[in-house]
């Protein structure tokens, strides 16, 4: 799902969807096993992406019961997918009027209020999210911040907010991905050498991670250092979109 912008791949995992399993003052036992099944089809669906068959599978869930957020969630993210903003928004809506500490979907809520263009609204969703302590993942509410920020060309309040989503969880591969990128953009390339160096290590084996920190290297003319996660990208993806660009980039360094 595309969110302000294109990024890279990892940075496209802003509207998650896994931490909405986790229970929130109702059980699914609430619901008939049908509108169980159906939910559990539509995320299925999603995740794969096959979003009109997920839309399908939410709507039937949610007709079955009306009273569960989770259904009203993924029927949300359903319509999110589509770019289908109004919907989204009244899913979210309703899935918060049913819990309202139901923090994951005030992420959600917060990310299409900006992307309909609402964003003042959006952003105070997404900073209510992040301040809520049953939020599973503020480091999502932060990034989607961080995003917001950028997007609105406030540089340095992008970076806080990235970096704030770093320490929330060091593991988080969008923020170091998006944040690499600003920092370049804004011309402090040392310091995003000095990121993805720390994030190769927080998130081994990461390809994407690998090639930026590869490329990082090759702008800053450090092509020796280059030659390795250039290598390692090339390993870890081989056939893949990251690993051709590692290859292509290896081709290009000085011998």
């Amino acid at each position: 799902m595309k969110h302000f912008k294109a990024v890279s791949r990892s940075a496209c995992l802003a509207l998650a969807f896994a931490a909405s399993l986790i229970p929130t003052g109702r059980s699914f036992a609430d619901s008939p096993p049908e509108a169980e099944l159906l939910f559990s089809t539509g995320v299925m669906h999603l995740r794969e992406g096959r979003v009109d068959l997920a839309l399908d599978a939410f709507k039937r869930a949610v007709k079955a019961d009306q009273k569960n957020p989770y259904f009203q969630k993924g029927l949300g993210q359903a319509y999110a997918a589509r770019r289908e903003w109004s919907p989204a928004i009244a899913a979210f809506r309703k899935a918060l009027e049913l819990s309202p500490y139901y923090a994951d979907a005030k992420n959600d809520l917060g990310y299409v209020l900006i992307m309909s263009g609402d964003r003042e609204g959006g952003k105070r969703e997404l900073l209510s999210a992040f301040g809520d302590a049953m939020n599973p993942a503020p480091e999502i509410s932060a990034f989607n911040l961080g995003r917001a920020y950028l997007e609105e060309r406030k540089t340095e309040e992008a970076i806080q907010w990235f970096r704030t989503s770093l320490a929330r969880n060091k593991t988080y591969s969008a923020s170091y991905m998006l944040l690499a990128e600003t920092l370049v953009s804004a011309g402090r390339l040392d310091e995003a050498v000095a990121l993805l160096e720390t994030a190769v290590k927080q998130v081994p084996n990461d390809a994407e991670m690998l090639l930026a920190l590869g490329k990082a290297y090759y702008k800053a003319g450090r092509f020796k250092e280059a030659r390795g996660p250039l290598s390692e990208a090339l390993k870890a993806d081989p056939t893949g979109p990251f690993g051709r660009t590692a290859d292509e980039q290896l081709k290009a360094l000085p011998r």
